[in-house]
């Protein structure tokens, strides 16, 4: 037996979305990392072995603007281009990739942790790790990692277990955080465990003969309670799960085995039974390793609740934002007569505070994934992977911040949290509401210029334009500021009738429902088509903001919209049922953001021009520090690029500065609801907002001297540093071609020494 010792900055054990995401982080800030991983590929529950769908705040298009950036963001995007068709093996290379591609870490594939090092050395008693030892399966390799800080991003909470940090397993009783959705009484009850299976057309008759150990269903409640197609497979039968009741790590083997049952026993009913058109249908692939939902949970400074997440509390310490719905499951799982989930959203994104993301007792340890510190209730939405990425990377940059500066991750939060989060937002983190302030960012003490801006959003005139019956309510969301006046609208009426136009505010400014009522008003429609109507408003708002203009349902009149999009504005349509079978999942019927939907209206925009001009995209939002839109859409956006040529952005200064690095970040329409192995495609490989072709020019001796060139870019955030600093008081990006919009677009433009 080889045994070896590993000496890193930071350990991550556990190699899911959580881990890669937190060595990634803490990587790129410095650190040297030990990546550890049980298992022959990273990805976790994502990965070609267990192959779930990462879902996260977008909640399947639920949540506007919700897509997550960072670290989290650039695998969505590059898996976007690579990998159209969803095949999980081109997924788990993306993550490869992303990994290898950091010098700072070593990956320890098929190396499971068994033994921790720890006692009671720390500050005020706690307690301190000092190793961790894992086998490295086939290779007989018995290998120590010591480290000054460690990450617990197993899932299951192993690592942390075994130093002693309190956790919670199961349910906590209502009375301990006042949760509506807790029981009354606390129990060991968690969400249970799922195998997945791949089906495909052979193209010729393929007959199955199930094992001896396939259950027949047909004794189950399954046939009547849960929705079975030959067409459907993988994360369409999320509902095959089972052992909430059991403990699913001891029993793993167990459930793993009675999952098995099931998932040939619904294949045989579905290729016996005679209800089925599947006679050329084919297994392809079936899982081997449940993936796992829920085991322990560890306690920090501070337990997530379900009260924070309906409320959309904005901690001071946030790091990273959910959304996904609060998503609890029967203990029983698929044999539970009830639906197989019950969803509660807030009314758009909420916040994960920094303490829900270290030990209350081991002063070394962090967590990220899901065993935060979070409630059971607030755990069903913390739960899902791009969300637990977002915690990831979160949980890495603050590893890495109380590394470098010798800290505990206690004493970050006491003492360098808006630091910590500065830090973040340089590197795009998943941050709503927090604007980026970094006290090194030249762009800050510079004044800004552009070839050009819209002052009004105009869809009138596109050509693809059709009818578009006013049978629902329907909203539009526009950033508005003390310039609106109202809208010119194109309409068609049968006869004469009256539009009944709303205004309302969004509340919170990372939210889209209409819940503020501002004005209500009346116009006569006279009988025609394709009428230009004005519609003035004698609302005029205090300071730019988001508004949700609602026009109320007419079956006499028609709108007309467009497929095509534009930047800063949604489109949407109330709905009246629910977007999946009630026995699958049971969503209330008054969550205004499941209400209104844009469904059918993703990337379209009905024909409208906004009446005053709007400052919502001059070249001074691109330096204003918002990097995602929050109560407007911050970004620059130019005229057509094919009307007036190239367009540019530049940062000017009094005095000449010395310019090392410059970051961009473009706009890659965070309001696109991207997923790894694809229940839905988008049109495109690359998000069309983002620049394609530009280049970064600085005023030198005179002229301007071209410093470097960028073709066929298809991220959202560019890091250039030159290979020499430039000395110059003028800096600027020129856009030559974008991926398909008409507008350069620009969300931020930063600039380092």
């Amino acid at each position: 037996m080889r045994e070896e010792t590993v000496n890193k900055d930071i350990t991550v054990i556990g190699g899911g979305l959580a881990g890669v995401c937190a060595a990634v982080a803490a990587a790129r800030s410095g650190c040297t990392v030990a990546l550890v991983q049980n298992r022959p590929v990273l990805g976790g529950n994502a990965s070609s072995e267990v192959r779930v769908w990462v879902c996260g705040a977008t909640a399947h298009g639920i949540n506007r603007y919700a897509r997550e950036t960072g670290i989290m963001g650039e695998l969505f995007v590059e898996n976007q281009y690579r990998n159209p068709d969803g095949n999980p093996y081109i997924w788990d290379l993306v993550v490869l990739e992303k990994v290898k591609a950091e010098p700072n870490i070593e990956l320890f594939l098929n190396t499971d942790v068994q033994e921790v090092e720890a006692d009671q050395a720390g500050k005020d008693g706690q307690r301190v790790i000092h190793s961790v030892t894992g086998w490295m399966m086939a290779s007989e390799r018995r290998i120590r990692f010591e480290s000054s800080m460690f990450l617990d991003c197993t899932g299951d909470g192993l690592i942390g277990f075994l130093a002693g940090a309190k956790f919670r397993l199961g349910r906590e009783a209502q009375h301990e955080y006042q949760e509506m959705w807790a029981p009354e009484q606390g129990d060991e009850i968690t969400l249970g465990s799922t195998i997945l299976f791949y089906t495909k057309d052979a193209g010729h008759p393929v007959k199955f003969v199930p094992p001896a150990f396939a259950k027949d269903i047909n004794e189950t409640p399954i046939p009547i309670k849960r929705v079975i197609r030959s067409g459907d497979s993988g994360c369409h039968y999320w509902w095959i799960e089972w052992g909430g009741e059991l403990d699913t790590v001891y029993e793993n083997e167990r459930i793993r085995d009675e999952l098995w049952s099931v998932i040939y026993g619904i294949w045989d009913y579905i290729k016996n039974s005679g209800r089925f058109d599947s006679e050329t249908m084919t297994l392809e692939w079936v899982g081997a390793v449940p993936g796992k939902r829920e085991y322990r949970r560890f306690t920090g400074d501070y337990v997530l609740n379900q009260n924070d997440i309906l409320a959309q509390e904005p901690f001071d310490d946030r790091i990273g934002f959910g959304g996904w719905s609060i998503d609890l499951h029967p203990p029983q799982g698929m044999y539970a007569e009830e639906s197989g989930s019950k969803h509660m959203h807030a009314d758009g994104i909420y916040h994960i505070p920094f303490r829900s993301l270290y030990s209350a007792n081991v002063s070394n340890l962090m967590f990220a994934g899901r065993d935060i510190s979070a409630t059971h209730v607030a755990f069903g939405t913390t739960r899902v992977m791009a969300t637990c990425a977002v915690i990831g990377e979160a949980a890495g940059a603050g590893a890495a911040f109380s590394v470098r500066h010798e800290l505990s991750p206690r004493e970050v939060y006491q003492e360098h949290m808006q630091d910590l989060q500065q830090e973040m937002l340089k590197m795009d983190a998943a941050l709503i509401g927090l604007p980026s302030r970094h006290e090194l960012n030249l762009a800050q003490r510079a004044s800004v210029q552009a070839s050009s801006c819209l002052t009004a959003i105009d869809t009138l005139d596109r050509t693809d334009s059709k009818a578009y019956p006013l049978s629902h309510d329907i909203g539009i969301i526009l950033p508005v500021d003390p310039g609106f006046h109202g809208l010119d609208i194109l309409v068609d009426a049968k006869e004469q009738s009256t539009l009944r136009l709303e205004v309302w505010g969004t509340g919170k400014k990372e939210n889209y429902v209409p819940t503020e009522h501002i004005l209500t008003e009346t116009y006569t429609i006279e009988k025609g088509t394709r009428q230009l109507v004005s519609l003035p408003c004698k609302w005029t708002p205090d300071e730019a903001q988001n508004a949700f203009v609602i026009i109320r349902q007419n079956e006499a009149l028609s709108l007309y919209v467009s497929q095509q999009p534009h930047s800063g504005m949604l489109c949407f349509q109330k709905e009246a049922k629910h977007l999946a079978a009630k026995s699958l999942e049971d969503r209330p019927d008054d969550q205004l953001i499941v209400q209104w939907s844009m469904r059918g209206l993703v990337r379209h925009t009905f024909c409208i021009s906004t009446r005053g001009e709007t400052e919502a995209f001059t070249p001074q939002k691109g330096i204003d520090g918002y990097l995602r839109p929050y109560g407007g859409p911050h970004m620059w956006l130019s005229l057509p690029i094919q009307e007036h040529g190239e367009q540019w952005i530049m940062l000017s200064w009094e005095q000449e500065q010395l310019i090392r690095d410059i970051h961009l970040t473009f706009n890659d329409d965070v309001n696109e609801d991207l997923i790894n192995l694809h229940h839905h495609r988008t049109p495109f490989e690359v998000i069309p907002e983002l620049v394609r072709d530009y280049r970064i020019e600085a005023y030198v001796n005179d002229r301007w001297l071209q410093l470097l060139t960028v073709r066929d870019n298809r991220q959202r955030k560019q890091i250039h540093r030159l290979p020499d600093a430039c000395a110059t008081r003028r800096l600027r990006v020129v856009v030559e071609q974008t991926n398909g919009s008409p507008h350069a677009e620009l969300i931020e433009m930063a600039v380092y020494s």
